[in-house]
């Protein structure tokens, strides 16, 4: 066997679908009671159906010569749960951002709300929350494209099925807390930053900051600290690898104190009162709608 496996290589892998002991309901209703939410069944099974699997169905049923009529497949697919998802998820991450960080410019918003729903975060939170297991899709190891629109899926079942405040509160517990040790400016890139510094410090009418060179070291590799002063008193200091590099680091440290983005910052209150995350206009708009879902409507 060792031989074999060394001349052959490695199995391809195979969905857990096709492992023994496989039960597809008994397993959607396991993953609503893990992540302790109310999920309507029906809602929670179409987001993990995407439009490929479908497809690939269909295909695969042609060419077993099954009869479409006698052989139909009732199967709703989850792009109207993944449109869903996607727009309160964007709309509750932007007013979560303006809400922990009131100094933080709209661009700089759209950088940090656009890292959360990047393909590398949503796919990394959605496989440790075993939402690959459960994904139909068409190929396996399921591509991260179709990952991403599957975990988007089931926000929008979620909020279907227990309202935007238990949406939120699940993107705020498995979301946000994806920023947990990330700077910045590694999601928001600035070209210049000194010139933004610049245009921040004169809206606040504030004197405009003079570079220093406060020390330097090293020969082979030389390392220089500059500082920014205001008012003849020092508000940012950063090392660089030459002057110009320094300057450029102490721009961004000045900006992450202007934003309240930085390292020693406060660590978020995750364990804030669900009436204060009730306050956001994303959740608070979705309160005040009273008329009945149509999604249920659709599947019946």
């Amino acid at each position: 066997m060792e031989r074999k496996l060394k001349i052959e290589g490695l199995p391809p892998p195979k969905p857990r679908s096709q492992k023994p002991n496989w039960d597809y309901h008994a397993e959607v209703q396991a993953f609503s009671s893990r992540l302790k939410e109310n999920f309507s069944p029906e809602l929670l099974k179409i987001a993990f159906v995407n439009p490929c699997y479908i497809q690939s169905e269909k295909e695969r049923r042609q060419a077993l010569c099954v009869d479409s009529e006698t052989a139909a497949l009732v199967l709703g697919d989850n792009i109207q749960l993944n449109t869903q998802g996607l727009e309160f998820t964007k709309s509750f991450l932007s007013d979560w951002c303006r809400a922990s960080f009131p100094s933080l410019p709209s661009k700089g918003v759209v950088a940090v709300v656009g890292h959360l729903t990047s393909h590398p975060v949503v796919c990394h939170v959605a496989r440790n929350l075993a939402i690959e297991d459960l994904t139909m899709s068409a190929q396996f190891p399921v591509l991260d494209e179709v990952l991403h629109s599957t975990f988007l899926a089931v926000i929008g079942a979620l909020q279907e099925s227990s309202g935007a405040e238990r949406a939120g509160l699940f993107l705020r517990d498995f979301l946000v807390t994806q920023l947990v040790g990330k700077d910045l400016f590694e999601m928001w890139s600035v070209v210049n930053p000194m010139g933004l510094l610049l245009e921040e410090l004169s809206k606040r009418n504030v004197a405009l900051p003079e570079p220093r060179l406060t020390r330097s070291a090293g020969t082979v590799l030389p390392l220089y600290f500059v500082g920014l002063y205001s008012d003849k008193k020092i508000f940012a200091e950063a090392p660089g690898e030459t002057v110009l590099a320094a300057e450029e680091e102490s721009a961004r440290v000045a900006l992450r104190k202007i934003y309240g983005y930085t390292e020693n910052r406060r660590p978020c209150d995750f364990s804030a009162a669900e009436e204060q995350l009730g306050l956001l206009p994303s959740i608070h708009q979705q309160q005040l709608k009273v008329t009945p879902s149509t999604m249920m409507s659709s599947i019946s």
